[in-house]
């Protein structure tokens, strides 16, 4: 088999852990040898020491890679967390990639729907563009999973298996880890499952002759975009399909009107996909986008996970806690390594009493200095909104006082500052700015910016020269 290269399209913070997941599938795939050992994810430098806007994987060794690359994306709709490609050149439109892989953190002990449900309508949606792609639901779980999985997990795992998903990184009860045998042993065990609280409407079969209906409500505030029960409904549909269903799909007690399925939605384009119908209404002919991805060089993320990785692999600091724009929410890691979700709300009963002080502001990213004992608070925005996210930095006190200060309570110092990208400028103007990455790649310090980022970028322009 002729080596090649390895691209790895994700709007994602990449995570060395969840790359190396990705990697081992691709060799045990491929049933060919290979050597992983301390995965680093390192930006690309070009001769001038502007960043490419490229990373590369270091640590993984494979006589049919050759180099294995990542790169920025961003979805039109309802894009993977990842996609992968397996050829020479940098990926663009007409290529095929090899993998589809939705990544999680969420288990049943956080959040039923959310494990499953949320993101299930990805799959059946990428399948308008890359019909026969492999496709993979990761769990990248920090939290302990439980023991005995739920009914809603059940339910939607061998709903995941029935259309062709493999599940990675989590341990499945006996009897989950296979598809659904039939559409009867489908309708009877969801028909069996535990009712919904009282004025909730019940995700339910009703089997006829001609046709299948589903009940679930898909209105949120006056619109299609009840994610859970799109993701479920999505879900469900696409199983249906893949039992051998060819007759009438019918969705019932939605709560939608004509007017709320006018817009090509992703799951109208399911919809039109899977031949669902919603009861009452007219399903409009639906264009499908062009394109699924675009290679993302706008982002605010782009700085924020470009100075991420760069501090990680460059200098003795590290993430505790790290929202990206776009991103998954990460949680907040104490000084002990114990992961902890960060809650919305400093008192959720006085904030629904209407005191919106109670609202926990939490930053993009927050790096622990171990060298110098100090945390850097970050807030990312495009170069644009610079003044917004300045702005943004005095927001901070609640998030610091009962995450930081609890949890690091030997570090005395707290700084906050911004990380900016876009623009063609090679000057900071703004002292609460320390970071600048502007549209050439080019990477402007502030002089009075944390000693943690000079470090690193002084250390990471080293590398590339030797």
């Amino acid at each position: 088999m002729k080596a090649s290269n390895l691209w790895i399209l994700t709007e994602e913070r990449p995570k060395d852990s969840v790359i190396g997941e990705i990697l081992q599938k691709f060799a045990q795939d491929h049933k060919v040898a290979c050597f992983i050992d301390n995965i680093k994810i390192l930006p690309i430098l070009n001769k001038d020491k502007s960043f490419s806007f490229t990373y590369v994987v270091k640590g993984f060794d494979s006589q049919i890679v050759k180099n294995i690359y990542i790169k920025t994306v961003s979805g039109y709709s309802s894009f993977v967390d990842f996609l992968i490609f397996y050829q020479d050149d940098i990926p663009d439109q007409k290529d095929t990639p090899i993998y589809a892989i939705e990544e999680t953190k969420t288990d049943d002990a956080e959040s039923r729907n959310t494990g499953v449900y949320q993101r299930a309508s990805k799959f059946p949606y990428i399948e308008y563009y890359y019909p026969s792609i492999t496709k993979i639901m990761l769990y990248s779980l920090q939290i302990e999973q439980k023991q005995e999985q739920t009914d809603t997990n059940v339910f939607g795992t061998k709903c995941l298996h029935t259309i062709g998903v493999s599940i990675l990184g989590k341990r499945l009860d006996e009897g989950v880890n296979t598809p659904w045998d039939s559409i009867d042993e489908m309708v009877a065990f969801k028909n069996g499952m535990k009712q919904p609280p009282k004025g909730n409407v019940p995700v339910r079969f009703k089997v006829f002759d001609d046709k299948i209906q589903i009940s679930g409500r898909l209105i949120k505030s006056g619109s299609l975009s009840y994610d859970p029960n799109i993701g479920q409904l999505s879900l469900m549909s696409s199983a249906l399909r893949s039992l051998g269903w060819s007759k009438k799909i019918e969705i019932t007690m939605h709560g939608l009107e004509q007017r709320h399925i006018e817009n090509s939605s992703k799951f109208l384009q399911i919809a039109d996909r899977f031949d669902i119908d919603f009861e009452g209404l007219i399903r409009p002919e639906v264009k499908s986008k062009n394109a699924y991805w675009r290679y993302d060089l706008k982002g605010e993320k782009l700085g924020t996970i470009f100075i991420h990785l760069v501090v990680e692999n460059f200098t003795s600091g590290f993430s505790i806690y790290e929202n990206h724009a776009g991103c998954e929410r990460g949680y907040f890691m104490t000084e002990q390594g114990e992961p902890i979700v960060v809650g919305k709300y400093l008192d959720q009963k006085a904030y629904k009493s209407g005191d919106k002080k109670q609202i926990i502001h939490i930053p993009d990213l927050v790096l622990a200095d171990i060298d110098r004992k100090l945390v850097i608070n970050v807030e990312g925005k495009k170069y644009s909104t610079m003044q917004q996210g300045i702005d943004e930095l005095s927001n901070f006190d609640g998030f610091e006082l009962h995450y930081i200060k609890k949890h690091f309570p030997e570090y005395k110092e707290i700084i906050r500052t911004v990380v900016l990208f876009g623009s063609k400028n090679t000057e900071i103007e703004k002292v609460e700015v320390s970071f600048l990455l502007n549209d050439n790649g080019k990477m402007i310090l502030n002089v009075n910016a944390p000693k943690l980022f000079q470090i690193a970028i002084r250390n990471l322009i080293n590398y590339w020269r030797l």
